[in-house]
């Protein structure tokens, strides 16, 4: 919805071709019987792991249209469920995209559910248990949930201060899934497939990225996504020298600090050589 600051209702699905994804585990199964059983499911893992992806590639695989939302500190129960908009001369109801999934048994993704604001999950609550409900106390409507609907939600545990966790409330609502980043043995072929660059190539640039994933709760806060590897062998692909391209991909992006930023060359430097 225009002006609502999110990045909504992208819909795949209906005969869409799934993009590309390998399972680590019996994720797909689990998603499937989920969704069998109209159960809402939670993605927990660390940015850049897959979740995303997984869930398109699950939406086209099950032929459901997606709706994707990117949660922030702003987002708002009405940003979901819609609001009253003047077009025209008149007043009109504009369904938000939650509203718009129940209604057409679609799958609604939560991004990153626990930045939105704490009216967010209260609207949840309903939908995620045997009522399966949608209540719009703007237009008085009760809306039963299609017999397709989804709810999907996603958050990092590990990124997350006290501030901002997802309530035990809230979490023993959904069926959970655990991401991780992929083992070196899976990660290589899918930044090899996403990027176009050899797998030998791409090698030494998962060596490092693990690497740079141990440090994670010393000098970095996070550590370095697997999106973010496949940018850095996008690049190289294209034509940048190895140490600009993980410069540029692989150490601007974690760290400020010029300190740090120096012993990640160094990393570099030893496995590289």
């Amino acid at each position: 919805m225009d002006g609502f600051h999110m990045k909504t209702a992208h819909e795949t699905g209906g005969g869409a071709t799934a993009p590309f994804y390998l399972p680590q585990g019996e994720e797909v199964q689990v998603f499937q019987a989920a969704a069998a059983h109209r159960l809402p499911v939670l993605l927990k893992g660390p940015t850049g792991c897959g979740k995303t992806r997984f869930v398109t590639h699950m939406a086209a695989k099950l032929g459901r249209p997606l709706y994707t939302v990117a949660c922030h500190d702003d987002l708002s129960a009405a940003d979901l469920i819609g609001r009253w908009l003047l077009k025209g001369g008149e007043t009109i109801w504009v369904d938000g995209p939650l509203t718009r999934a129940v209604r057409e048994g679609a799958i609604c993704y939560l991004d990153e559910v626990v930045e939105a604001r704490k009216d967010v999950t209260v609207v949840l609550h309903p939908l995620t248990d045997d009522r399966r409900i949608l209540p719009i106390d703007r237009t008085g409507e009760e809306l039963e949930a299609h017999p397709d609907f989804l709810l999907v939600a996603s958050y990092n545990p590990g990124y997350q201060n006290i501030l901002k966790t997802l309530k035990p409330s809230t979490r023993q609502r959904f069926v959970a899934l655990e991401f991780t980043f992929p083992k070196p043995e899976h990660e290589i072929p899918v930044v090899a497939r996403e990027s176009g660059l050899a797998e030998a190539q791409v090698q030494p640039l998962v060596r490092l990225a693990n690497k740079l994933r141990a440090m994670k709760g010393q000098d970095l806060e996070e550590g370095v996504s697997t999106r973010l590897v496949v940018y850095c062998a996008s690049l190289i692909q294209g034509g940048m020298p190895i140490e600009r391209a993980i410069r540029a991909a692989m150490i601007e992006p974690l760290t400020d600090d010029p300190d740090v930023k120096a012993g990640l060359r160094d990393l570099v430097t030893a496995v590289f050589g």
